[in-house]
C-alpha cells in the first residue's frame, strides 16, 4: 500500500512539473470567450421543452456576454453566416441585445468566400471597432470554410490575444471556436469507431473540442470518440442554456441552467478508434470525466507545447 501511495505521489509531482513548464511558455490571451451550448434563454419564462430549473435566470448568458465587455456602450457585431436564415437570426439577437441596453449592434453575414475577400478592409475595420463579436448557430463547417485564412479572422485572433475583446458563440458558433471541430457524426452512427468527422476549427481554443446541445441530443459518445483519436484534446460537452466563460485561455467558469461534461483523455489505456470502417462499437478505457454546473470552475491543462 505504501509503495502504491508513493508511486501516485511521484506521478502527481511529475505531472505538476510538466504542466507548469509547458503552461508558462504559452502566451495567455487577454480576450474572453463565452462558449454557449445553444438554445440560450432569450427572454421566455421557461426553457423550451422543459421546466426551468431552480437556478434559472432569464437572459443570464447573453447578459453575461454583454457585461464581459466592461463598457457602458459596447459595440457588438453579430455574425450569422453559419445560418441559412441570417436575417431572422439577427433580428432575434438584435432584439435581445437592445433589451440588454446595447445601442450599437452590427450584422455580418456572408454566403460566399469571394464576398469576404472583396470586403477585407471594411470587415477588418468592423472587427477593430467591436468590443464583442458573437457567432450565431447553424453549420460550423460554413464558418470555417468561409472565414478560415481571411484577414478578418486574423485580426479577430490578434485582438483576442492582445486586447480584452469578448468573443461568443452558440451552438455551431461555439463548436467553431474550438480545434479539433466536429462537423459530422449523427446520433445513429456515433457508437461506431471512426464515424465522427472532424476538421480544424477557428482555433480560439486549441486542443479543445466543443460539442453543443450535449445532453439534449445525446452526444456523449461522439465527443468521447474525438478525445480517443488524440488524448491531448480536452472535450467540452455543453448543455442548452449553459455556457463556459473563459479568461486567459485557461480559466473557465460555468454559467446557465444546465451542465457541462468534460472529458480528459490523458489516462486512456485502450481504444479501438483506429479500427474505422470495421463497423465495431467504440471501446475506450480509463477516460476521465467531470460534470460541472453553474458556479463551478475548471482550468485547462496545456500538455502540447506551442510551435510554429
Amino acid at each position: 500500500m505504501e509503495v502504491k501511495d508513493k508511486e501516485l505521489r511521484e506521478k502527481s509531482v511529475i505531472e505538476e512539473k510538466a504542466n507548469k513548464s509547458v503552461t508558462n511558455r504559452i502566451p495567455a490571451p487577454k480576450g474572453i470567450l463565452v462558449v454557449i451550448g445553444g438554445a440560450e434563454n432569450k427572454g421566455q419564462e421557461n426553457l423550451e421543452k422543459k421546466q426551468a430549473p431552480n437556478n434559472f435566470m432569464g437572459l443570464e448568458i447573453l447578459r453575461t456576454f454583454v457585461e464581459q465587455t466592461r463598457k457602458e456602450n459596447p459595440v457588438i457585431e453579430v455574425i450569422t453566416s453559419a445560418s441559412s436564415l441570417g436575417d431572422e437570426s439577427f433580428v432575434d439577437y438584435n432584439k435581445v441585445f437592445t433589451e440588454l441596453g446595447v445601442k450599437k449592434i452590427g450584422h455580418i453575414h456572408h454566403k460566399t468566400r469571394k464576398d469576404i475577400l472583396d470586403e477585407n478592409a471594411a470587415l477588418v475595420e468592423k472587427i477593430n471597432r467591436a468590443d464583442a463579436v458573437f457567432f450565431s448557430g447553424g453549420d460550423q463547417l460554413l464558418l470555417t470554410s468561409l472565414y478560415g485564412g481571411t484577414l478578418m479572422l486574423k485580426r479577430l485572433k490578434e485582438r483576442y490575444i492582445d486586447e480584452q475583446v469578448v468573443i461568443g458563440g452558440t451552438s455551431a458558433g461555439a463548436m467553431a471556436l474550438s480545434t479539433p471541430m466536429i462537423y459530422a457524426g449523427s446520433k445513429e452512427v456515433q457508437e461506431l469507431a471512426g464515424e465522427i468527422k472532424i476538421t480544424t476549427g477557428l482555433e480560439f481554443l486549441k486542443d479543445v473540442c466543443v460539442d453543443t446541445h450535449f445532453v439534449h441530443r445525446g452526444r456523449f459518445i461522439r465527443l468521447a470518440q474525438v478525445i480517443a483519436t488524440n488524448p491531448t484534446t480536452i472535450g467540452i460537452g455543453i448543455e442548452e442554456d449553459t455556457a463556459m466563460v473563459i479568461h486567459s485561455g485557461t480559466e473557465a467558469e460555468v454559467i446557465g441552467s444546465g451542465t457541462i461534461i468534460i472529458f480528459e483523455g490523458y489516462d486512456i489505456t485502450e481504444t479501438n478508434v483506429d479500427e474505422f470502417g470495421s463497423k465495431k462499437p467504440i471501446t475506450i478505457r480509463n477516460l476521465r470525466m467531470h460534470i460541472l454546473s453553474k458556479g463551478d470552475t475548471y482550468c485547462f491543462k496545456h500538455l502540447n507545447p506551442p510551435h510554429l
